[in-house]
């Protein structure tokens, strides 16, 4: 591929934005706005019209004054913020609005040979078609781009700017127009058919949005940073300052019938209206189309180049370059050929509809850059042009606001067809997935601003609005997966998880190393199914460890409150270290969870069993609670719940009471039918109870007391040899459930 030539200046940028704007629509359409909607109405489009133009414009310039624009323009800086699938899809949107505008514009230059059509009609009774001139013109614009390039395009725009700036002028210096008695008065101009505003603004608005059209030219400046900036803002403000004095003109030099019944009204107002006016519109027309002839290439080529298409074969023919002027030759006979289809097809009023849409998108996405890149506050981003992040923030929402304004049928189709392009491009570069810097950026600057929010206000919750923000604890993490999957079940709708592995060594570089391997090992064994936050802690002694993870803050912006311990049922050497640290433990306030992993594999559909004893008044609560949570995992959607309470003769009727109290007011998943209270039974062990009801439970969920650590030690979790995974659990405070 040829290397691009950096031949142009601050001019062809200029130029190209302001022939874009002082288009077809200024000649032909201008006029019946201001005559249905009336000066204040005119001046009200404007102001609507450049709050979507002007944020952009100065966006743009902030983009571009932050890292250098390479080929392609917006397409570029769209695809390096928001990164190569959501910019492909918005990319390819651009180039195919920027290909039918070839079109649009070609025909509308058409218009210029009015006289000739109805002089063929009226006198020969002979209704020539417009493709007979538009066909010509687009073969003739065609040749000349191809064999001549922009180079060609860009010394054709000086010439055709002249031509459209003597009309312009010539306008102004004419007079009203004869035979219209303009009643016109600055001090009560009108505001006329407000209920036509927006109609009238959708046919007026594609006048304004020429302004982006020489950053096409990107690839081929010599100081991109300086040229798109001065070229596009200038171009912006003069084209709305031009419009500005053309209603105020219009307005003062005929009458509302005749600007809303003669589409070539400035032609009678004019100085040598009629040669000024028709030349005036063909200047604007072709220089147009030249503009998006020159810049719809340099996208289509910057999208080839980043592998935007499916076929490999295509995204080489379309990148290379003509070796002897670097012209994007490939991506430009593309081009005219789909100008060609459209041009032919003639009537190009519902695309045009279209076109706007995806203009509008561009146009929102930049403005949405810019404000991001404000919000997200990365130190990278020091654009030497700045502009205002509530700017680009009412820029990109004005956007979406005037698209369905615009209509709500082509709006919602432009969205559409952007989400299937999207899922289709994503489809076929998977390898390109991830998150893109802006949003990395906005998503830490939202985060970081909530958690001071909820620090400095001290946000305290009610007993009964307890959810758990959890820490497990684990060294096993490559061995089983039993305490990562019950940290994920809590985390997974009702609470917050963060899942610590622990590297039982000294902190040194090689194990600072090793620490950030074996993360990256654990994020992509769970990281796609897992809702946990994944970290690694290196310690040297379980007791270290403890005391890090409880001090530890919470990424859910409250305080940890539970604390996830585990070890293996068949080899718990671990067990002795967990009871030996459980006043450490305590000391921050935790509940306690500590899991029995068992190799026996869960069966869902079995449920969760707890076992409640009288001894259980702290704990109870809370293992029901938890089970409620685990519920809300699609693991765990077809099981249920079952409450067994091992009590004295002389309790069973209260224990029932409180059981069915607890159902009925807890609004709990919970029937009748699944609580089994049952009596204690003299020379028959609790464990040995337990064992023989919960042998295919899914899980078990038992509380347990520092007390009876004190006393017992590891002998408290033995005994249930015939269970799968037993979660014991200790609350700190009684939770309450309402």
């Amino acid at each position: 591929m040829a290397e691009t030539v950096k031949k142009f200046g601050t001019a062809p940028v200029f130029f190209t934005a302001m022939s874009t704007i002082l288009g077809a629509i200024l000649f032909l359409r201008f006029g019946y706005a201001v005559g249905t909607v009336g000066f204040i109405g005119v001046i009200f489009i404007l102001i609507l019209g450049h709050m979507v133009t002007i944020p952009t414009s100065l966006a743009i310039s902030e983009l571009a004054t932050n890292k250098r624009v390479e080929g392609g323009g917006e397409y570029f800086i769209i695809s390096r913020s928001f990164g190569l699938n959501i910019g492909a899809t918005i990319g390819i949107a651009l180039y195919l609005s920027q290909a039918i505008s070839v079109a649009f514009y070609v025909i509308a230059f058409t218009e210029t040979f009015q006289f000739f059509f109805d002089y063929l009609e009226q006198h020969h009774g002979f209704i020539l078609p417009r493709q007979a001139i538009s066909v010509p013109v687009m073969l003739l614009l065609s040749v000349l781009i191809l064999k001549k390039g922009a180079n060609l395009g860009v010394k054709a725009i000086y010439f055709v700017v002249a031509i459209l700036a003597t009309s312009i002028v010539l306008f102004f210096l004419g007079d009203p127009s004869s035979g219209n008695e303009v009643d016109f008065d600055l001090a009560n101009a009108q505001f006329r058919n407000i209920e036509q505003f927006y109609l009238v603004f959708a046919i007026i608005f594609p006048a304004f949005t020429g302004m982006t059209a020489g950053v096409g030219l990107s690839g081929d400046l010599k100081n991109p940073s300086r040229s798109i900036p001065f070229g596009t803002v200038t171009a912006t403000i003069l084209g709305m300052i031009i419009y500005l004095f053309i209603s105020l003109k219009l307005a003062n030099s005929a009458s509302p019938e005749a600007l809303t019944g003669n589409q070539f009204v400035m032609s009678e107002i004019a100085l040598w209206g009629w040669l000024c006016i028709p030349l005036g519109l063909a200047a604007s027309t072709i220089s147009s189309a030249l503009g998006s002839v020159m810049v719809a290439p340099r996208t289509l080529q910057a999208l080839a180049n980043d592998q935007s298409f499916p076929i490999k074969q295509f995204n080489g023919w379309l990148s290379r370059s003509r070796d002897k002027d670097a012209e994007p030759f490939n991506a430009s006979l593309v081009t005219c050929m789909i100008a060609m289809v459209f041009v032919i097809l003639g009537n190009v009023d519902i695309v045009a509809q279209i076109i706007s849409m995806f203009f509008m998108i561009t146009y929102g996405s930049l403005c949405l850059i810019s404000f991001l890149n404000h919000f997200g506050s990365s130190p990278s981003y020091r654009p030497s042009f700045k502009s205002k992040w509530y700017i680009s923030l009412i820029g990109a929402i004005t956007s979406v606001w005037v698209m369905f304004k615009i209509s709500v049928v082509y709006g919602l189709f432009a969205f559409a067809v952007m989400i299937l392009l999207y899922f289709y491009i994503n489809n076929i570069h998977r390898h390109r997935k991830g998150i893109s810097s802006i949003f990395t950026n906005t998503i830490f600057q939202v985060n970081r601003n909530l958690q001071l929010y909820l620090q400095k206000r001290k946000v305290v919750r009610s007993a009964t609005d307890w959810r758990p923000s959890v820490i497990c604890l684990s060294k096993n993490s490559f061995d089983r997966d039993n305490a990562f999957r019950l940290t994920n079940w809590i985390s997974y709708k009702y609470g917050f998880g963060t899942y610590l592995h622990r590297i039982e060594e000294y902190c040194s570089k090689s194990t600072f190393e090793r620490s950030n391997e074996e993360l990256t090992r654990l994020i992509h064994n769970y990281g796609d199914d897992g809702h946990v936050y994944i970290d690694t802690i290196i310690s040297p002694s379980y007791t270290s460890a403890i005391a890090h993870a409880i001090q530890i803050p919470s990424i859910s912006g409250m305080e940890n409150n539970m604390l996830i311990l585990e070890y293996d049922k068949e080899e718990p050497e671990e067990l002795a270290d967990i009871i030996d640290n459980f006043k450490l433990i305590n000391s921050g306030n935790f509940d306690v969870c500590i899991l029995a992993s068992s190799r026996k594999p869960i069966i869902f559909k079995n449920g969760i069993h707890i076992w409640i004893k009288t001894t259980d008044a702290e704990n109870a609560n809370l293992m029901i609670i938890l089970s409620f949570i685990l519920l809300g995992h699609p693991n765990w959607r077809n099981s249920d719940i079952r409450i067994f309470d091992i009590c004295k003769p002389e309790e069973v009727a209260e224990v029932n009471k409180q059981m069915n109290d607890l159902i009925e007011k807890g609004r709990l998943p919970i029937t009748p039918q699944n609580i089994k209270i049952l009596v204690e039974e003299e020379g028959t062990s609790y464990k040995s109870i337990i064992n023989a009801h919960s042998v295919n439970a899914g899980l078990t969920i038992m509380g347990f007391h520092e007390d009876s650590l004190r006393l017992l030690g590891v002998e408290a979790f033995e005994g249930y040899e015939d269970l799968g995974n037993i979660l014991f659990v200790n609350s700190y405070k009684h939770k309450l459930i309402e």
